[in-house]
């Protein structure tokens, strides 16, 4: 089975390309801990232009569909507070919303935060948000299938360029669990 890394030419080491990554992103993975190594986390350096994941994988192969994922800003209110946090799921799957996350924050509800609120409170661009280097105090929930795929292809904070890493050191992240039934089949008109 293939994994990522087959699908670039060329694929580096994730701490030599921190020049090329948002400062949140560069930090976190700087400081990484965990029983995950930061050798095993990789850069490719991907054309902006086709950022989003299904012109990604049109591009570089269907398969990597089923080894990509997404992260999305997500907030949930309870009375007059609004709590951020965020929502990584696979790619070919979508965020329960209004189940798992707003069970998860035991949020009255949950919506998927302002796309304004998503980049100013991550310092990451809007369809490059990452898991890595979230605020502190950020809830992050990990889809179990992601925790458990090999290596997983995420955004690098940035549209232009990916991160490589394993699932397993996603639901090491600060502030992450594990979540079973995170992400749920998408519908027809979702799917596309």
């Amino acid at each position: 089975m293939p994994v990522p890394m087959d699908a670039f030419d060329a694929v580096r080491p994730a701490l030599d390309c921190l020049d090329l990554l948002p400062e949140p992103v560069a930090a976190a993975l700087r400081g990484r801990r965990g029983t995950v190594p930061v050798e095993q986390f990789h850069y490719v350096d991907t054309d902006p232009a086709i950022a989003d994941t299904a012109v990604l994988v049109e591009h570089h192969g269907a398969w990597l569909l089923e080894q990509s994922a997404n992260c999305v800003v997500v907030a949930g209110k309870r009375g007059g507070a609004v709590t951020l946090a965020a929502c990584v799921v696979l790619s070919h799957t979508r965020v329960d919303v209004n189940g798992a996350v707003r069970r998860q924050l035991g949020a009255r509800k949950a919506s998927f935060a302002p796309m304004d609120t998503a980049v100013g409170e991550t310092g990451m661009e809007y369809g490059g948000i990452t898991p890595i280097g979230l605020p502190a105090d950020w809830p992050l929930f990990v889809d179990a299938a992601v925790a458990d795929t090999p290596y997983v292809l995420i955004g690098s904070g940035g549209r232009r360029g990916k991160l490589i890493v394993p699932g397993k050191a996603l639901g090491e992240l600060p502030g992450a669990t594990v979540v079973e039934g995170l992400g749920c089949p998408k519908t027809a008109a979702e799917a596309g």
